[in-house]
């Protein structure tokens, strides 16, 4: 998918690459580009996987995650924070809370998602995580990627809820497919996400 410059892949599960960021690789395509930033959401093997992780990594790549997930990792490794930013390369990663409200497969404190600023677009990869208060403070989001699988993280209703309550101009259903979640649950979630609300099932 392209987007004003933007390449946006989704490699299934919670794995994509924008331009030359790689988030959450537990899933690379055949032929892998060494990434020049790599954003990984908690510690869990299918978000964070050294092995992969290695494979998409060079001297320049810059690896921000969590201080538990740092501890897994070699190379030039930033831990960040939630409400905490850094910026590479004139792009800007922001980390937010990601956690679950009633179950306990992600803890709050122990996993983010990310905000990233590039190309004036600002685009949300919310990690695992349920419908929290916190997406509530989410503003001008352009591309929402949102796990909907359920199990581990939100629903398809919920996930449909916080797209509501965010409001991006894109919407893709991510975290199905794969582990957890069908396409019959993507297309749940799309029937559910008000109209002006652009949804992109990749």
């Amino acid at each position: 998918m392209k987007v004003d410059g933007l390449n946006i892949t989704w490699l299934g599960h919670s794995s994509f690459k924008i331009n030359n960021i790689y988030l959450d690789p537990y899933i690379l395509p055949k032929k892998s580009s060494k990434a020049e930033i790599i954003l990984i959401t908690h510690d869990h093997y299918d978000h964070c996987d050294p092995e992969r992780v290695s494979q998409i990594t060079n001297s320049s790549t810059v690896i921000i995650t969590t201080n538990k997930c740092s501890q897994k990792l070699l190379g030039n490794v930033k831990i960040i924070k939630p409400g905490e930013k850094l910026n590479i390369n004139e792009i800007m990663i922001e980390a937010i809370h990601a956690y679950n409200t009633n179950k306990d497969y992600h803890v709050k404190g122990e996993g983010i998602g990310f905000i990233i600023n590039i190309n004036n677009k600002k685009i949300y990869h919310a990690g695992d995580t349920d419908l929290i208060p916190e997406m509530s403070e989410l503003k001008n989001i352009d591309i929402a990627l949102l796990p909907i699988g359920g199990t581990y993280t939100m629903n398809a209703a919920e996930a449909a809820e916080a797209c509501n309550i965010i409001k991006p101009k894109i919407v893709i259903p991510i975290h199905y497919g794969s582990i957890i979640g069908s396409k019959e649950d993507a297309e749940t979630f799309k029937s559910l996400v008000d109209d002006e609300i652009e949804v992109r099932i990749l």
